[in-house]
């Protein structure tokens, strides 16, 4: 089988949570032996020519072609502009090669393709995956509403509505693909996942006083505001240490003891170093997908609270933690408050079922399996 994985891009040639996913798609794919045509971008001082990351058996079964990324304007729009440009290139490329069985496109990566097909252009089935869908989701903000959901909701909802397949991680995603596209047989629902590498190796426990970690940078959707503020009016009256990770503005940060900043952190073995010293994760989002971030805390053992977006209660029920009201901060106080006073045998309890959640349910070696079976539903 051979497939064209169109992106805008891979890590670490491009860093994001849609890249990082294509790059392990990817890689997973190749291991998988399924052949991979991969477009995809440069945005790095990395040569994208000997995709460092891939072993050379991987390589084998991976071609890439490299597509420059148009450099968008200051203008409203212009992303979406770029965007529109970048899949053209891809479709004059992708339209000289051989045939694939089926194109896999991350976010607007096949839109001139969609609309070609549209036209009459004959080519493999082509399935959508936009991840988290933030577009359709409740904004934080009048400038976020404004700035990015008008924006780009035509464009998403086009390519919604002409593709073959959407791809989602299930939960409130897959409740979203509905209401767009309400063809339930053109979903494909498959989680994310994460390596076995990530997996926690120490063994676990509780600390004394409890460890809470948010990781992430400082964007208004991820809920640090809210979070801050509720630090703030539980600084005193519960024990705990809540740390940071992720670059945060100086003027954002709570300077209280017990509230620690360590700053952004890019190598992934000291992040799962400090990820293990931690109990819980915090993820107080007003909007997400299948966030990465709660994946690397499942596999680190940690507890969770998150707010109830996206496919987050995939990963997240009583048995693990706590789910939230997006943007609420008695909500968010609550769970805060919940954990703190729980006992250590209960928050030791629910570490242990996160850590083998994992194991059971999101291991790539198990989401590549579904994810091939899905693929060769539809092209047989």
């Amino acid at each position: 089988m051979r497939i064209s994985l169109l992106t805008d891009g891979i890590f670490p040639y491009v860093i994001g949570g849609m890249q990082k996913h294509s790059y392990y798609l990817a890689k997973y794919l190749a291991k998988s032996g399924v052949e991979v045509d991969l477009y995809h971008t440069n945005q790095s001082a990395y040569d994208i020519e000997k995709l460092e990351l891939f072993s050379d058996a991987e390589k084998k079964y991976i071609r890439s072609f490299v597509i420059p990324f148009p450099k968008a304007g200051r203008l409203p729009g212009h992303y979406i502009k770029a965007s529109h440009a970048y899949s053209e290139q891809i479709f004059e490329r992708l339209k000289a090669e051989p045939a694939a069985d089926f194109i896999y496109a991350k976010g607007f990566a096949a839109w001139k393709l969609i609309e070609e097909k549209n036209k009459g252009f004959r080519c493999a089935p082509i399935g959508v995956n936009f991840h988290g869908y933030e577009m359709f989701q409740k904004s934080p903000d009048l400038k976020t509403l404004l700035a990015a959901t008008f924006i780009l909701r035509n464009p998403v909802l086009y390519n919604v509505q002409h593709a073959d397949y959407l791809f989602s991680y299930g939960g409130k995603i897959t409740d979203i693909l509905k209401k767009l596209c309400p063809s339930p047989g053109k979903i494909i629902e498959i989680p994310t996942g994460i390596e076995e590498a990530w997996l926690r190796k120490q063994p676990l426990q509780v600390n004394d006083p409890l460890k809470f970690v948010f990781v992430g940078r400082y964007e208004r959707r991820k809920g640090i505001e809210e979070l801050s503020s509720v630090l703030k009016d539980l600084h005193g009256k519960k024990t705990f240490e809540f740390h940071f990770i992720g670059p945060v503005p100086d003027d954002k940060k709570v300077i209280l003891p017990g509230i620690v900043y360590h700053g952004p952190m890019t190598d992934a073995e000291k992040m799962k170093e400090l990820l293990a010293a931690f109990d819980v994760l915090v993820c107080p989002s007003h909007s997400e997908g299948m966030p990465n971030v709660i994946m690397e805390g499942l596999a680190s053992g940690l507890a969770i609270i998150a707010s109830d977006v996206g496919a987050i209660s995939k990963m997240v029920s009583p048995a693990n933690g706590i789910l939230t009201d997006p943007g609420s901060k008695e909500s968010l106080t609550k769970a805060l408050s919940s954990m703190c006073e729980q006992s250590k045998e209960e928050t030791l309890r629910m570490k242990q079922t996160s850590l083998q959640l994992v194991e059971n349910e999101f291991l790539w070696t198990k989401i590549i399996e579904q994810t091939i079976a899905a693929i060769r539903t539809k092209i047989n």
